[in-house]
């Protein structure tokens, strides 16, 4: 099949891009830097011609409430246009799992904001929601610092690896349409704060990890099981023990 990747020089998306050339599909990896830009409609065009499936992993370049909804909505209109006018006949996009329970984040809302676009459509689509990316565990905690203290509530999160991320929005790819939403996961649930503090202990980090049910995450309240699936979601195969194990041992080599 040809696959367009929307955001395919990102995380997710080069991860992806690989995942299905291996397969032996003819795989576009689109992005502004290539000339493909969702927003703009830039190249859109000539990128979706005789595409079968697109595959939206594109992210706003600025997480500002007003900015991350324009971008998403813009993004989101014109590769529906594009794609019923080159006749594909599978929208695959990447949310996330609680978007729908945290209407306090600007991010979130712009995320269910694409959601509803999608769904509206005339295109065939699968929305795979997924939870927090392991590598992105370090932000968190960077975003919640204050001096050498890092306040974090106690609610769950399943955090799942990137390459976990990839598999599942390829094997989403390739099959039918669900015209529905899917939620992916980590192994197994984790208190935020603990998370963190593994984090940090793991990569020698001398800040220390308060419990403050209080605390913010990116700007919204949390309840203990905003951030974790609900039932039978699809699960990763890597636990986040190992890939700390992993990852810090190349770092303290």
């Amino acid at each position: 099949m040809k696959i367009v990747i929307i955001g395919g020089t990102g995380l997710i998306g080069t991860k992806l891009v690989n995942n299905l050339r291996q397969q032996g599909h003819e795989v576009v990896a689109a992005s502004p830097s290539r000339g493909i830009n969702s927003v703009t409609g830039e190249g859109l065009a000539e990128a979706l011609t005789g595409a079968q499936v697109v595959v939206d992993v594109s992210n706003s370049p600025s997480f500002e409430d007003k900015a991350v909804l324009a971008f998403f909505e813009a993004s989101t209109r014109n590769l529906l246009a594009a794609e019923a006018a080159a006749g594909v006949g599978h929208h695959v996009a990447l949310s996330v799992v609680g978007a729908d329970r945290l209407p306090a984040s600007g991010y979130l809302r712009a995320k269910m904001a694409q959601e509803g676009l999608i769904k509206a459509a005339a295109v065939p689509f699968t929305i795979l929601r997924a939870t927090q990316f392991f590598e992105f565990v370090g932000g968190i905690a960077d975003s919640n610092t204050n001096g050498k203290v890092v306040r974090l509530p106690s609610a769950l999160v399943q955090p799942i690896l990137s390459d976990d991320v990839a598999a599942a929005l390829a094997n989403c790819a390739v099959a039918k349409p669900l015209n529905g939403t899917v939620e992916l996961a980590g192994p197994e649930p984790i208190p935020l704060d603990e998370v963190v503090r593994q984090f940090l202990k793991a990569n020698r980090d001398p800040r220390t990890v308060i419990t403050d049910e209080k605390a913010f995450y990116f700007g919204t309240p949390l309840e203990e099981r905003s951030l974790i699936p609900g039932k039978n979601p699809r699960l990763g195969q890597t636990h986040f023990n190992d890939w700390l194990q992993r990852s810090t041992a190349i770092i303290h080599s």
